[in-house]
């Protein structure tokens, strides 16, 4: 039986995660520390021997170089990529550029924790979880599973808010508990499907 793989990856760690600010769709590129994430990820998933016969990522450069990176290292650059930008981060809207000891001051830090961690309630602005997953899963129901399903085995570069909109829905995690769920940066999971679409395995690979 062929096995379908799919490898979610949230991109290394940015400049502005470095900064402890709000980034969202704002666009910084990789640090040193991050683009060694990515090497280490790519290391990880060569270890698993997949063909890949595409990648997603979003329209933002940290994922796209992660992405890039990772490739590199399992030497697959030449399959096609895709960037949509319905696989962006959450867009933080007013928060975006802000360091988050800045914003808690200015807010409140009750209210910070409730625009970061509730599930349906947006910064000004800007898109709650839900929102994100309005936009996420629909492109990957549509774009990606199919694919997966079919036989492919595919690459996801995104970020932290956009994977757990897909982690959601993939693990059949509630909208309570989702939000608490922490996706480092440059870690590889690793998904098995069957050919009716349901999930065999699950792994952190890391």
């Amino acid at each position: 039986m062929k096995k379908r793989h799919l490898i979610l990856v949230r991109h290394g760690q940015s400049e502005w995660n470095a900064k402890n600010l709000f980034t969202g769709w704002k666009d910084p590129g990789l640090t040193d520390e991050g683009m060694e994430e990515a090497l280490v990820a790519g290391s990880t998933i060569k270890s698993e021997n997949i063909l890949f016969d595409e990648m997603f990522t979003s329209k933002l450069v940290r994922a796209q170089i992660t992405g890039k990176i990772i490739l590199e290292a399992i030497n697959q650059s030449d399959i096609p990529i895709n960037q949509n930008i319905a696989l962006n981060e959450r867009n933080y809207g007013s928060l975006a550029g802000l360091n988050k000891d800045d914003a808690r001051k200015k807010w409140g830090e009750e209210q910070v924790h409730i625009w970061r961690r509730s599930f349906d309630i947006p910064p000004p602005d800007g898109e709650s979880l839900k929102n994100t997953s309005e936009r996420v899963l629909p492109y990957f129901n549509r774009e990606i599973l199919p694919k997966v399903v079919n036989g492919s085995n595919i690459l996801i570069a995104e970020h932290g808010n956009s994977l757990r909109s897909l982690i959601m829905q993939l693990d059949d995690i509630s909208e309570v508990d989702i939000v608490n769920l922490e996706i480092p940066t440059g870690a590889p999971i690793k998904y098995v499907f069957n050919e009716d679409g349901s999930i065999l395995e699950k792994t952190n690979l890391y």
